[in-house]
């Protein structure tokens, strides 16, 4: 087992610098804390590849990580991380800069076999057969010091990580799928992931399909202010407002104090530091224009769509078998949905799903494709 390098100086993390420098990829994983604060509070880096591993302490370094940024978004070094995202974020939010190009094992992993979202214990133990420990889940990695066992805990992401790239890569190479993912690496990213403007926070609230037209303009006005507030507070947003009262508000309508504090839920702290501008904020809302929301999928379907669903889905299962893959990992029925009431958003418009069936099914759906049934099989020809 390689040593364990732990990086709390400026001298340490030059030497390490200079080793990486000489790399072409690195396996990469953070350690941070959220429930108290709006930004992610960066709290350890792992870094490794299948000679050396290293913990940076970012807390002892703050305001002395410019070197190692320079490195991690060097678009020369491949970035390999699992479920990239929250990682990525938190370079985006210190270097103002996305670390092109990442590879997500997450991402990987479906093409050779396992579930959409895998964990990462889950791919340690198929690849591995090494059962992860769970004892440091809930750690404090803000508290120093750090001890050792913690240290091998946060280190072990990084080590078996990168022993699970190089496995990954040659069965996809094997497979001839090595390219398939390009494009899904490249949307990760894309800088609205990690930086969404106030005023597109409301589209992140669950339960909004069920509101009007008017009572979403309030949703979003709402949304938007919370978002300004616990960007300025450095504060999680639903401290300052929960979700489900911003619904309900959006619902009720509340103009005047006594109508928001008679909200089931609502806090008389609230009501007395923010209700008077709440309220303001919802009367002239009341006056804006109805908002839609682009990718509400109709769930009252006719038979007929039903039954061209049901013919998209046998195509699905078609193509799924040719490649060896679950047809769920190739599309779902949401995603059959979409794709046929023309959303852009549909997983089946990019990427590798698009080249394995969802081109296909698009022209099938454009009548510039055709079925025939032959012998119990089924095969698409082009319309002349």
């Amino acid at each position: 087992m390689n040593e364990i390098q732990f990086v709390d100086s400026v001298a340490l993390l030059q030497d390490l610098c200079e080793k990486m420098k000489q790399e072409s990829w690195l396996a990469i994983d953070t350690e941070f804390l959220r429930e108290k604060t709006y930004y992610p509070k960066f709290c350890l880096l792992q870094i490794a590849t299948l000679e050396w591993v290293a913990c940076i302490d970012p807390i002892a370094l703050e305001g002395q990580l410019d070197e190692l940024f320079t490195i991690i978004n060097d678009p020369a070094i491949i970035k390999v991380l699992h479920s990239c995202r929250q990682d990525v974020e938190i370079f985006y939010q210190l270097s103002g800069k996305l670390p092109v190009p990442v590879y997500d094992t997450q991402l990987v992993a479906p093409l050779l076999g396992f579930q959409e979202n895998t964990g990462y214990a889950m791919l340690v133990s198929g690849f591995l057969n090494i059962n992860l420990s769970k004892i440091h889940t809930r750690t404090d990695w803000s508290q120093r010091p750090l001890s050792d066992e913690q240290i091998q805990y946060a280190a072990d992401d990084v080590i078996y990580l990168a022993k699970i790239y190089q496995m990954m890569q040659q069965k996809l190479e094997v497979l001839g799928r090595e390219d398939w993912l390009k494009e899904d690496f490249e949307q990760l990213m894309n800088e609205d992931l990690y930086d969404i403007p106030p005023e597109n926070a409301w589209l992140k609230i669950r339960g909004k399909n069920k509101l009007t037209g008017k009572q979403l303009a309030i949703v979003q006005v709402l949304a938007e202010w919370r978002e300004q507030i616990a960007k300025q507070d450095d504060r999680p947003k639903n401290w300052i407002l929960r979700d489900e009262l911003i619904l309900d508000m959006a619902k009720l309508q509340p103009v005047n104090l006594k109508a928001l504090s008679e909200i089931r839920g609502m806090n008389d702290g609230f009501v007395r530091r923010s209700g008077k501008h709440v309220c303001e904020l919802i009367a002239k809302a009341q006056d804006l224009p109805g908002l839609k929301l682009k990718n509400k999928v109709n769930n009252k379907k006719t038979q007929q769509q039903e039954a061209v669903l049901d013919i998209l889905s046998g195509i699905v299962r078609i193509r799924a078998d040719e490649n060896s893959l679950n047809p769920v990992i190739l599309a779902t029925r949401k995603d059959l949905e979409q794709l046929l009431q023309d959303d852009q958003e549909s997983l089946l418009l990019r990427g590798w799903r698009y080249s394995m069936v969802g081109k296909e099914l698009q022209q099938l759906l454009l009548g510039k494709l055709s079925l025939s049934i032959d012998e119990q099989s089924l095969t698409l020809y082009a319309i002349e």
